[in-house]
């Protein structure tokens, strides 16, 4: 186990632009040290040469020269599982970007592999799970200020420039829509406020921009906890109601304070998220319409969940921390956005199993 007083030393595989957030957020870390760069790629040589560390074509390179504590894997989803099961082999903690595999079978492999290391160390990147206001929401929700939870309406509705789908032509084919591409953040959410996601409905439609892959989709899904949910998701929609353009956490994009992506509500009343608005009766009234609700707004620190989460992985890596997001949680995370694709072509009913 790694000192808490000694920085980690975390190599990152993959170049490309979310592995170089990570890079200058391990440079502004006092918890841990960047080790090394993984990318075969000739851009990656310059990238690793301005961090002043070295630059290795495979894992393999890197761990015969020099084994780190921990590794980011930010490579191509269809490289999450075979680097993953390396670090494993290794015995190096590994993060693994979202999702956790391009395949549902792919990361079933890769959770039989982690339940059977003993103290592997696999946190997978879902970064939202790590923001204060989920974590703010959990509570609310798990106190019971909201009583039985009865519902969610939730969106994801943003406009994608033309450019996005000039620059690469696959997006406009299937697998490159919203629906494999998006949604998975938003089950995470989804699943950590309201539980386990039970079965899915949906319909998808092509009619704005015409290409052969999905550009709208409308979602129902049933909580084990009986709780229903909506979700209407869009890359062609002129509107800010997703979470980059309310959460105000990537400071990439424009927000507005004044829109929510997320109101759940219960028995006693109703959070909207993220503005955290509250809603609800007081312990002496009879819930009614006619009767007015105590609001309020719930006061949350904002901070960056991707800054929290390389936080979190070095705590994984000290044995101070179990990971927060499960290869189990990944795996579930895909089997759930793998239903909502089924249902959106086949117009039924899709039982989703929960991962074991």
């Amino acid at each position: 186990m790694t000192s808490s007083s000694t920085p980690v030393r975390i190599a990152v595989a993959g170049a490309g632009a979310i592995g170089r957030r990570h890079i200058e957020l391990i440079g502004q870390s006092t918890e841990c040290v960047l080790s090394g760069i993984v990318d075969p790629s000739p851009a990656s040589a310059e990238i690793a040469q301005r961090a002043g560390v070295a630059r290795f074509a495979t894992l393999a390179e890197l761990f015969a020269s020099d084994r780190p504590d921990g590794v980011i894997d930010a490579t191509p989803n269809s490289l999450h599982v075979a680097n993953a099961l390396q670090c494993l082999d290794a015995k190096v903690a590994v993060l693994v970007e979202k999702p956790v595999a391009h395949s549902v079978e792919e990361g079933e492999r890769l959770v039989r592999a982690v339940q059977a290391t003993v103290g592997a160390r696999v946190l997978v990147g879902h970064h939202r799970a790590h923001s204060p206001i989920l974590a703010k929401a959990r509570e609310i929700i798990q106190g019971g200020m909201l009583g039985s939870l009865v519902g969610v309406t939730a969106s994801a509705m943003f406009y994608k420039p033309d450019r996005y789908f000039t620059d690469a032509a696959w997006r406009r084919q299937i697998g490159g829509g919203p629906i494999l591409i998006n949604l998975i953040h938003e089950i995470g959410n989804l699943r950590s406020l309201c539980g386990e996601i039970v079965s899915v409905q949906a319909s998808q439609s092509n009619a704005t921009r015409g290409f052969e892959v999905e550009d709208t989709a409308a979602i129902l899904l049933r909580f084990a906890n009986g709780a229903l949910g909506t979700f209407l998701l869009s890359d062609t929609a002129a509107a800010a109601r997703s979470w980059e353009q309310t959460s105000q956490e990537n400071k990439d994009y424009a927000s507005y304070d004044d829109e929510d992506c997320y109101v759940i509500a219960g028995t006693k009343g109703s959070l909207s998220i993220p503005t955290m608005r509250l809603k609800t009766y007081g312990a002496a009234q009879v819930p009614s319409w006619f009767e007015p609700f105590a609001t309020s707004v719930a006061a949350v620190d904002r901070r960056d969940p991707l800054e929290l989460q390389l936080a979190h992985f070095c705590a994984v890596i000290r044995d101070e921390a179990t990971p927060l997001v499960t290869a189990l949680d990944g795996l579930q995370n895909l089997k759930i956005v793998e239903a909502i694709a089924v249902a959106a072509k086949s117009g039924a009913v899709v039982q989703t199993s929960v991962s074991t």
